[in-house]
């Protein structure tokens, strides 16, 4: 009787989680091992090899695996032949299954030469193979522990362990857990920055880009031969500049120097479907590498983004005042008005709420009216700082320095007090509770309470004692926020990067009553303070 013929598939598989320490597993050394045994079996004809190299062998939606499955499935192949188990499979389960179930029901000769498994000869013992598999399987659990804890340190020491930066920077060469600036993107992300900032909305930021021909982010990273993120929303033939992309640079922490990873993550080493991570195990840390774009200029776009700025029909920017006017009367935006008279057209900010609707006033106020009114506040605004600005000198600069800084020392204590009662109640709640003391929904509800108080103490603790180390140490700047409004003091016409950099809101009382609520006011009312004491 003529012998039947075996046409087989000759499979490899290298994963990079694989012991460097040994070449035995390389596809090179696979290869050489499958046909040195195919030449000694007469019943054997290799027709295909497939290759998954850099694939790990838990899943099994690898590429190569998936195109010798539909061979066995059209009939061409009628056996696998790899060096060992673990090449074929490392996942318990899905491996049995494979073996027990969908091999046979194609009627495939399985051989894992290493092994000594060949379902032909009856030497696949099925409890060998339950062993071999579950050890498998162990391996992956343990690499997969050891991986995702010295990815987690490095995250902690602010070493970036992402395959593809954020446009704006590189790996570094030498370093490649380092990002350092790459200089034409970077270029444009200042640029994008510099526009929201001057009030473009990011539609019109990503048609400006398109005419000037600016590659989006992955096709410069495509032409330019540097990784990029596969199957996202971008990742399309011709991608252009869009809102979204836009959005999304403007919203990355990144560009301020400060790495922030570890926000997606896997149920566990058998998953590849990503979980968003709360941000509390999110790991951060500041000043981890050069940045593009300073705190100062990222903060106040983040400000900007939070307002009502929708564009102004036809025009490229926001209203100059858009997203800060606000209604005293009903607390409601202002929104922005033209009524056209003859061959002029006048602009109005009206309360969108009206008398109909329940506002009490509903007061209309003309726009240069109240440029006017708002440019003449901002120049005796500055004219105010710059006369304080002036006392800061000398010694008197060493005493409101000293000052500062011991009213912090004492908000400190105070919070560090308030923190410490908190915790107190917090840990009597359960006895309480037991005791009878208060309900479980009380219980439940005093916690949630605690714990809310307990973080944002925490926080504001941590915020004033780096604040406190910057003053006594010298690193902070001498008021940074004088000399942020000092910047403005040629002040002639309003713009919207001026309008958004210096105030926070503008309440409109009445037509000839406005209150402005500039930025830092805290820091401007606690240093007129101090001055008082200073010179009583």
């Amino acid at each position: 009787m003529q012998e039947e013929k075996y046409y087989a598939a000759e499979y490899l598989r290298y994963s990079y989680t694989d012991d460097k320490s040994t070449e035995s597993d390389s596809i090179a050394n696979q290869r050489k091992q499958i046909q040195s045994f195919v030449e000694n079996q007469p019943d054997i004809v290799s027709t295909s090899e497939w290759v998954d190299d850099g694939v790990s062998g838990i899943l099994f939606d690898r590429p190569a695996f998936k195109k010798m499955m539909a061979e066995i499935e059209s009939g061409k192949v009628n056996c696998i032949i790899v060096k060992d188990l673990s090449r074929f499979g490392r996942e318990y389960i899905e491996t049995g299954r494979y073996l027990r179930r969908i091999l046979p029901a194609y009627g495939v000769r399985f051989i894992a030469i290493n092994d000594n498994i060949d379902t032909l000869r009856d030497s696949g013992d099925d409890l060998i193979v339950s062993v071999k598999s579950i050890m498998n399987d162990a391996y992956c659990r343990d690499i997969s522990i050891k991986t995702r804890s010295a990815m987690n340190i490095k995250r902690i020491n602010g070493d970036y362990v992402g395959a593809c930066p954020v446009y704006g920077y590189a790996k570094d060469k030498q370093n490649r857990n380092q990002l350092v600036i790459d200089k034409f993107p970077a270029s444009v992300v200042h640029d994008i920055f510099r526009m929201k900032l001057e009030g473009m909305s990011a539609n019109k930021i990503s048609e400006a880009l398109n005419n000037l021909g600016v590659l989006s982010p992955i096709e410069f990273k495509k032409a330019n031969g540097l990784p990029y993120p596969k199957n996202g929303y971008a990742d399309v033939d011709g991608a252009k500049w869009s809102p979204r992309t836009v959005l999304r640079i403007l919203s990355d922490e990144t560009y301020t120097g400060t790495l922030v990873q570890g926000k997606q993550s896997t149920h566990n080493y058998k998953l590849k479907n990503l979980i968003t991570k709360p941000k509390s195990e999110w790991k951060r840390v500041e000043q981890a590498h050069e940045a593009i774009i300073s705190q100062h200029d990222f903060d106040l776009t983040q400000r900007i983004m939070r307002l009502d700025t929708r564009t102004a029909p036809g025009g490229d920017g926001v209203y100059l005042f858009s997203g800060i006017l606000i209604c005293d009367s009903c607390g409601a935006r202002m929104v922005r008005k033209t009524v056209p008279y003859k061959d002029t057209k006048y602009h109005y900010y009206c309360c969108k709420t009206s008398k109909k609707r329940g506002c009490l006033h509903s007061i209309n106020i003309k726009e240069s009216d109240l440029c006017d009114t708002v440019t003449e506040c901002i120049k005796s605004h500055i004219a105010n700082i710059a006369s304080i600005d002036t006392l800061l000198s000398g010694e008197e600069q060493l005493k409101i320095s000293n000052a500062i800084a011991a009213q912090q020392l004492q908000q400190i204590a105070e919070n560090e007090e308030r923190l410490k009662s908190i915790i107190g109640f917090k840990t009597s709640l359960t006895e309480n509770m037991i005791e009878g003391l208060i309900s479980k929904n009380d219980y439940k509800q005093f916690k949630s309470q605690y714990t809310d108080d307990e973080k944002r103490l925490v926080h504001a603790i941590s915020i004033l004692k780096q604040q406190h180390e910057d003053i006594v140490t010298g690193k902070s700047e001498r008021l940074r926020w004088v000399e942020h409004f000092r910047k403005f003091e040629n002040i002639s016409e309003l713009d919207r990067r001026t309008v958004v950099s210096l105030i926070k809101s503008i309440r409109i009382i009445g037509k000839k009553q406005i209150h402005i609520s500039f930025n830092f006011h805290l820091e401007y009312d606690n240093l007129q303070k101090v001055i008082q004491q200073e010179v009583a």
